[in-house]
């Protein structure tokens, strides 16, 4: 049983073990366990429960983390997705006065979209149109992007109204707690201990306990509270509503971040061939959509891929188990949710920042020399952290690229999908820019 699961899972092609996927999948894990707390925090204020929003979140991502390892078998980890949960709160369901039942039915059609994008193969020719001098950018300007958020839950970054960023208040304890935390993983990773990203958050965070940094608040919570938002969406009132626009930035989105996140880890992990084509891209795309049809079901909004999974790839994970594992988790916390809330941002951020780090080493694969390729993946690279956004740094990357290919005259090398995204992203952003 051992060796066919092996064999299924590629570990002799990709040079995996057990030993370190389930390491890879708890680091994962622990990198993105947040969601459990931050996702029903944002969610509540549209008036579901937070309790199930919670159970829904473990759920979803619990499944979603499963699809990914054993169909498509990657080590990319799924959850309700930052930036999309609080365009369902705050643009939606207050912003609009749209009820959070019949926004789940929005996502819910999104997620069947997907699936139909998935099954007559436009969401392949997008994923597959994407510059390959690109992918290198993505994954740097990811990197970018994860080292920022921890930069900034570190406390090392803080906001200014003068220069919109500034340094942080480096003497604070809980700044403190977080550059000990990223000393201490560097100095695990330069000593060679593949376990360096888990052992540098656990022993964080037991620094933060014994200092009196971290307290522990277990609030009251059962699995059972699901049932207040499991089967709740109202898709006649989506329907009747017709909230094609809602529908088309959840699609929108989350196509553009599921690449992005892909590129990232796929290019760091060496999952590609040799042509930079994506093995098994179906099934990494059906995954997706499932995921995010099952979450809308459980209750909690969009599941989308994660650029923490990269955590996980730094220490090592190659394979689906990976995902596996952090999926179990995910399961395990529906039982002791309250738990993981002991784990602070302080003890994450410098994992995040050290991954980030890493993730730089893909600037050697650009082509710096040439402006075509130099300029395109410079704008994706700035613009995923500046704008807080995967989706608009592809935008800005992939129309860079094409308009530079028209004006040096090379517009034969580019094909006619990629006309039509770079249309589509001109459109879109008139449409975010205007009042």
């Amino acid at each position: 049983m051992r060796e066919r699961l092996e064999q299924y899972f590629q570990f002799g092609e990709l040079g995996a073990n057990w030993r370190t996927e389930v390491l890879a999948g708890c680091t994962t894990f622990v990198t993105m366990a947040y969601i459990i707390f931050v996702n029903p925090s944002i969610l509540q204020e549209t008036g579901m429960p937070a309790a199930a929003v919670t159970a829904a979140t473990c759920l979803a991502s619990a499944l979603g983390c499963f699809l990914m390892g054993a169909i498509a078998r990657y080590p990319i980890a799924l959850a309700p997705g930052m930036g999309l949960n609080a365009y369902f709160t705050y643009t939606v369901c207050k912003g609009m006065g749209v009820p959070w039942q019949t926004a789940l039915g929005a996502v819910f059609i999104s997620g069947i979209v997907f699936m139909l994008l998935t099954a007559v193969g436009i969401r392949q020719l997008i994923l597959e149109s994407i510059p390959h001098e690109l992918y290198s950018a993505v994954a740097v300007g990811i990197g970018l992007f994860i080292a920022f958020i921890g930069f900034r839950n570190a406390g090392i970054i803080q906001p200014d109204a003068a220069t919109v960023v500034t340094l942080g208040n480096l003497r604070a304890p809980g700044t403190l707690l977080a550059i000990f935390g990223l000393l201490l993983i560097a100095g695990l990773m330069a000593w060679g201990i593949r376990a360096a990203m888990l052992v540098g958050i656990l022993g964080t965070t037991a620094l933060g306990i014994v200092t009196g940094l971290v307290h522990w608040n277990p609030q009251p919570y059962s699995p059972s509270a699901l049932t207040a938002t499991f089967m709740k969406l109202d898709l006649g009132r989506t329907l009747e509503l017709g909230l094609i626009e809602i529908v088309f930035v959840f699609l929108f989105v989350d196509m553009f971040d599921n690449i992005g996140t892909l590129v990232a880890v796929g290019t760091r992990a060496g999952l590609f061939d040799h042509d930079g084509h994506i093995p098994r891209v179906n099934r990494i795309l059906t995954a997706d959509a499932l995921a995010s049809t099952a979450g809308a079901i459980c209750g909690t909004s969009t599941v989308v891929s994660y650029i923490e999974s990269a955590a996980g790839v730094v220490a090592g994970g190659r394979t689906g188990v990976t995902a596996i594992v952090c999926g179990l988790l995910f399961l395990l916390s529906l039982l002791v949710a309250p738990l993981f809330g002991v784990i602070p941002a302080q003890a994450t951020a410098p994992a995040l920042i050290v991954v980030g780090a890493l993730m730089l080493t893909h600037t050697e694969d650009i082509e710096w020399h040439n402006p075509v390729t130099a300029i395109p993946a410079f704008l994706t690279l700035a613009t995923i952290p500046l704008t807080f956004s995967i989706a608009n740094g592809l935008a800005f990357g992939f129309t860079a690229y094409t308009l530079l290919r028209v004006i040096s005259g090379d517009w034969r090398k580019v094909n006619w999908l990629v006309y039509l995204l770079t249309a589509l992203f001109i459109v879109r952003f008139f449409y975010l820019g205007k009042g």
